[in-house]
This record gives C-alpha cells, sequence and structure tokens, in this order.
C-alpha cells in the first residue's frame, strides 16, 4: 500500500526505482546513542521518557523492526453502481492519484479507490482498518473482506502478489475510511517463509478501558503485544514474525484519551526495545510533563513509564509501535525488501519469471460485490467469519 507501481521491472536494481540501503546494526546503535543525548538536550530532566519529538509526515517515520507506517483518512462520498465514489474524477492523476482533492484519493485505482495488484517480498504488512472496508485478493488465490477494526496480518515471506480495494457500498451517504498500513520487517531466517495471512477479527482484539481519578476515560487496542489487566489475552503473531519471537517485545497498539483524561503507558518488557508513540488526532497532551501539539512522532524511551495527560478540548489518539531492533542490513527495492543486494537482485529476477505464482483474477483490482458480510477465504479452501457477520456499509 502506498508503494509506486512496478511497471516492466528490470533484473538489475540499478535501473527503476532507487534502491535504498541501510546498516540498521549501525543505524540503530548510532540512534540509541544520540536518543540518549537528544533526551538529555530536550529537557532538563534527564529522567524524562520522551526522546525526541518529530512532525508527522508522509509516510510516517518508524524506527527498526518497522520499515514504514502509512495513514489514510479519506472522506469518501455515496457510492456508485460500479463501488466506485459518486463524483466527477476529472482533475485527478487516475493511477496515481494521492491529491487529497475534496478529502480524499483514488490512490492507485481508477473506477474504485485502492491499490491494485502489486508484489511483496521479505517483510510483513499489519493493516488496522479502523472505518470501511478493504477488500484483499493475492496470487495465492485467497481473497478477503474486513474492516471496521478488523486487522489483516500478511507474511509476504518469499514473495506475493495482493490488491487492496477500498469498495464504497452505501449509495445514499458517505463511505469514510480510515486505515492504517504497517510494515514489520522480516529477520534473515524468515525472508522466504511461505506466504500466508491471519486475520484479527474486531471482537477477538484484546481492550483495556481504564477510567481516571476524574472519571475520564482511555480505551487501548492490543493488536499485537501484552498489556496487563486488558480484558482478553493477547493475540497470536504470525510464527514466521519477528513479533512471534519470545524476546521482540513487539507492541501495535492503538489509545484514545477522553479530553482531560490521563493514564500511564507502562514500561516494555524487553532489554533493548525501541518505541515510538504517533499522535494523530487531537490539540494538546502532555507525556511525561511535556507538552506535546499534534500531529506529531514522539520516540519514548521504552525502559520507563510514560504519564500521558490529553490537555486539549478534543479526544487524543495515538499509535504505538515498539520492538526489539531485527539490527541487520536492510536493503529496499520498491516493495521488496532484503538484506543484501544481490538477494534484491535475485528476487527481481523471481518475480519477473514466476510473478510470485500468477494472478488467478480477471482484472488487477477485484472488488467482492455489495454484500457487507466480512470473510477471509484462505489459499486451503478454508473460509472463515467474525461471530458478528454483517456490518453496515
Amino acid at each position: 500500500m502506498a508503494c509506486p507501481k512496478l511497471t516492466g521491472i528490470a533484473a538489475s536494481p540499478g535501473k527503476g526505482k532507487q534502491m535504498s540501503v541501510s546498516s540498521t546494526m549501525t543505524s540503530e546503535s548510532n540512534a540509541m546513542s544520540s536518543s540518549s543525548s537528544s533526551s538529555s538536550s530536550s529537557s532538563s530532566n534527564t529522567l524524562s521518557p520522551v526522546v525526541q519529538v518529530k512532525p508527522l509526515g508522509f509516510p510516517w517515520e518508524t524506527m527498526d523492526p518497522f520499515l514504514f507506517c502509512v495513514y489514510h483518512d479519506d472522506a469518501y462520498p455515496a457510492a456508485n453502481a460500479q463501488m466506485g465514489p459518486q463524483a466527477a474524477l476529472a482533475g485527478r492523476a487516475l493511477g496515481q492519484d494521492f491529491s487529497r482533492k475534496d478529502g480524499w484519493s483514488m490512490y492507485h485505482g481508477s473506477v474504485v479507490p485502492g491499490f491494485p495488484a502489486h508484489p511483496h517480498r521479505g517483510f510483513e504488512t499489519v493493516t488496522i482498518v479502523r472505518k470501511g472496508l478493504i477488500d484483499h485478493s493475492d496470487s495465492l488465490g485467497a481473497t478477503a473482506r474486513f474492516g471496521r477494526g478488523d486487522v489483516q496480518w500478511l507474511t509476504a515471506g518469499q514473495g506475493v502478489v495482493h490488491s487492496e480495494m477500498f469498495p464504497l457500498l452505501d449509495a445514499s451517504a458517505p463511505n469514510p475510511l480510515e486505515l492504517f498500513q504497517i510494515w514489520l520487517n522480516l529477520p534473515r531466517q524468515s525472508k522466504m517463509a511461505k506466504p500466508h495471512f491471519t486475520m484479527f477479527w474486531s471482537q477477538d482484539i484484546p481492550r483495556l478501558s481504564a477510567t481516571d481519578a476524574e472519571g475520564r476515560r482511555t480505551e487501548v487496542a492490543v493488536i499485537a503485544g501484552r498489556l496487563a489487566d486488558a480484558e482478553a489475552p493477547p493475540m497470536t503473531p504470525p510464527p514466521d514474525s519477528w513479533a512471534a519471537q519470545a524476546d521482540a517485545d513487539v507492541a501495535i497498539w492503538t489509545i484514545r484519551m477522553a479530553p482531560g483524561a490521563r493514564w500511564t503507558l507502562p514500561a516494555a518488557a524487553g532489554q533493548g526495545t525501541r518505541r515510538q508513540l504517533y499522535f494523530f488526532k487531537g490539540r494538546t497532551v502532555r507525556i511525561g510533563g511535556q507538552a506535546v501539539t499534534a500531529p506529531a512522532a514522539i520516540e519514548l524511551r521504552a525502559d520507563a513509564a510514560a504519564e500521558l495527560l490529553n490537555s486539549g478540548s478534543e479526544e487524543a489518539e495515538f499509535l504505538l509501535l515498539q520492538g526489539k531492533p531485527i539490527a541487520e542490513p536492510v536493503v529496499q527495492y520498491g516493495p521488496f525488501v532484503m538484506n543484501t543486494e544481490a538477494e534484491i537482485a535475485q528476487t527481481l529476477r523471481d518475480y519477473q519469471q514466476t510473478q510470485f505464482g500468477g494472478w488467478p483474477f480477471a482484472d488487477d483490482a477485484p472488488v467482492h460485490g455489495r454484500d457487507p458480510l466480512r470473510f477471509a477465504r484462505h489459499p486451503d479452501g478454508r473460509e472463515e467469519r467474525p461471530p458478528q457477520l454483517a456490518i453496515r456499509p
């Protein structure tokens, strides 16, 4: 998602999209060192949990083991007969529309907004859909429709092609869409794992509802990791994920605070964990006593608890990403993330020759009809549906 289309990919990584090469073993060590100095220089209180504060861009800056995070908040209008927007598309660069004209974009879609078939190798995508629906299709023959709090965790591993389309189903009212997509790196030994996806249906995700001394509420959804007093056991990450490692200390949480609410984010459990808090909705908060204005990315000391106070007059919302760094070299070429340039070159050859299994659908942007029921059909024919079968469009 939010990755340029690949057309006519060359076997040489020197052609086409520029390749990004970094050694996280070095950069993370340097970052840990600079974080300590930044923390002491930005606050006279050396025990402050805040390391540094940066403005939010697009996409959001991440730290190892994460590669990428993007937030979509689209105010789509009523639907037309093709499940696209009931609005003129003139003036949009169809196929590459990130304009947010009138509060929404078509992205790489031309009829239905979204991201038609595109490949991945070497990492995982975690897609959290807060409003609206996503229609998933992939080169393994699997399909899914999910949304309204559901999460899809896709292990691309050795390679998969998938599409992520945003069908608009309500012809008489707006069709808002809100989601995060997070790219979580795979360690070297799992880069070529068999691709598959796991569904975390909304009602199965652990949640914590905390009320402070003034009766103001904070709600936390725990997509990955553990949080004491959450009302359900933690979700089980896919077996090849870095998040499945006992000492990886990966956490992916969303946090919503009422105006004036106070809640303490507990310290991380692991050694060497890094933690980033994205303040994406609201006006002002205080974190460990330090005032922060939205939107902002706040790097926190993971070994310290951090008191959050929503000092604004609106709800405040955050995304928390944390984990122990994988600390391996990262070589990225568009939607392919490996450890060496030679592995990227091999990936390009593999994709040219196999298309990661080919595309079994009639077009590159399938949608799954007007029925709003959520479902997942896996490559082995297994089908699952959440207990709450129906959602409103």
